[in-house]
């Protein structure tokens, strides 16, 4: 029972490979999609309506095999169209030979175009007006623990042209990105924002790449010494202590890059502290994110 179960489950198989070999040598009609971009058409220029098609299905004739082909990487084709645009305002009319022509290019030798849907490609297109406009990062960063932001979050581009209405692109100071929130950063990261753009407004780009640098930070100890500030003429003040041990956030990787010499520890005399000044910490050192001071306050004498 067993051997017959094999046996018949044998002859299936075989059959089907038959089957399959004859149906890709075999000659039949199918629909395949042809990829459409468009190119050299002016930033100005907008089409109407939905604009033109990015896909045109094509029936087609050959082997199966080659059909098998079309399906699996589809035919792209590239039509520009400034030879379709005459003046500020028109038609964009691709007729059915000219496309058909177009494909019929991308086709293997064996392959026969039976039919295009649509059979040829129309839309309306007028002027816009354009303007160059900065362009914002509207998210928010958040970093993973023990990591820092390294500057900020830089786009690809700082500006952009954009097209609409004259009355529209008056209104219009900026234009700023999706406010997407990115968490838990901990390395280099760059990422594809989209734009916010208003209704009637199109930019040259509706996307820009956004580059986020982050740093494992660590915490260096340095003694720097106080200087005072404020001191009436003729008097001078005598601090204690004299030094004070400051510690500056920095990013492992610029941690040499980082001396006492980039940090000034300043009190401010006035009249009305008696005892005591605050310690402030100023530093211009691009490495350092954050500083502090210990002690927090010194004491001090005023002597003439």
């Amino acid at each position: 029972m067993k051997r017959d179960i094999l046996t018949f489950l044998l002859f299936v198989l075989l059959a089907g490979s038959l089957w399959f070999g004859h149906a890709l040598q075999s000659v039949r009609n199918t629909c395949v999609p042809v990829l459409v971009s468009y190119t050299g058409l002016p930033g100005t220029i907008a089409l109407e309506g939905q604009g033109l098609p990015d896909t045109v299905m094509i029936e087609v004739r050959d082997a199966g095999k080659r059909l098998n082909l079309y399906m699996r990487e589809p035919l792209r084709l590239t039509i520009d169209l400034r030879t379709y645009v005459h003046g500020d305002k028109g038609l964009i009319h691709i007729p059915a030979d000219a496309l058909r022509r177009s494909i019929s290019n991308l086709l293997q030798g064996t392959s026969s175009l039976i039919e295009t849907q649509p059979e040829e490609l129309v839309c309306g297109y007028f002027t816009e007006q354009e303007k160059s406009v900065p362009v914002r990062w509207a998210g928010q960063t958040e970093m993973a623990a023990e990591y820092q932001l390294v500057g900020a979050p830089q786009l690809s581009k700082n500006s952009l042209r954009i097209y609409g209405k004259a009355a529209t692109l008056e209104t219009i100071q900026a234009i700023e990105t999706e406010a997407v929130q990115l968490t838990e950063l901990s390395d280099t990261t760059l990422v594809r924002v989209a734009l916010r753009l208003p209704e009637g407004v199109r930019a040259e780009q509706d996307s820009l790449s956004l580059l986020i640098v982050a740093e494992r930070y660590t915490e260096k100890k340095m003694l720097v010494p106080l200087h005072v500030s404020g001191v009436p003429e003729g008097y001078r003040a005598r601090l204690f202590p004299r030094d004070v041990e400051v510690s500056v956030r920095v990013g492992i990787n610029h941690f040499a890059q980082v001396t006492p010499m980039d940090v000034r520890a300043v009190c401010t005399y006035t009249p009305e502290r008696t005892d005591k000044l605050d310690v402030e910490l100023r530093y211009t050192n691009p490495y350092i994110t954050a500083a502090w001071a210990y002690p927090a306050t010194v004491e001090f004498v005023l002597e003439q």
